[in-house]
This record gives structure tokens, sequence and C-alpha cells, in this order.
């Protein structure tokens, strides 16, 4: 039986950790070509895009946390 088959949490939990690698390993480039073929087929866009911005979001704010901790 495949992880993603069993009911309950953890294939959501699964989900969503290889949704956030997806996310961290594009923000630098650094993708295999068959994680991202494997992303493409599993992962809902919309899932990958909402998680792309609030990375955004939180990539900023750490930048502003630094820049006003240097600064100050």
């Amino acid at each position: 039986m495949v992880e993603a088959d069993k009911p309950g949490k953890p294939a959501q939990k699964t989900s969503v950790l290889r949704l956030v690698k997806a996310v961290f390993w594009s923000f630098f480039g650094v993708r295999r070509r068959a994680d991202l073929e494997s992303d493409a087929a599993q992962l809902n866009p919309l899932h990958l895009i909402a998680a792309g911005v609030i990375g955004a979001v939180l990539f900023i704010v750490v930048l502003l946390l630094v820049v006003r901790a240097v600064v100050g």
C-alpha cells in the first residue's frame, strides 16, 4: 500500500511537506527533472501558487528583519 493511499492524516502531512519542499527548492532554482515531473503530476497548482506567495512574503519579512537588526 502506498502512503498516499492510506486514509487519514499521514497522506495530508506528506503532501504538505512535499509542497513546501517543492517551493523551497524552486526558490533556489535547484530541481531535478524527475522531481519536477513528479510534483507536476501529484501537486495541486493552486496550492503551489499559494505556497509560493507565502514563501515570498516570509522571505521578504526575514530580509526586512535582518536589515532592521543590522542597521539598528
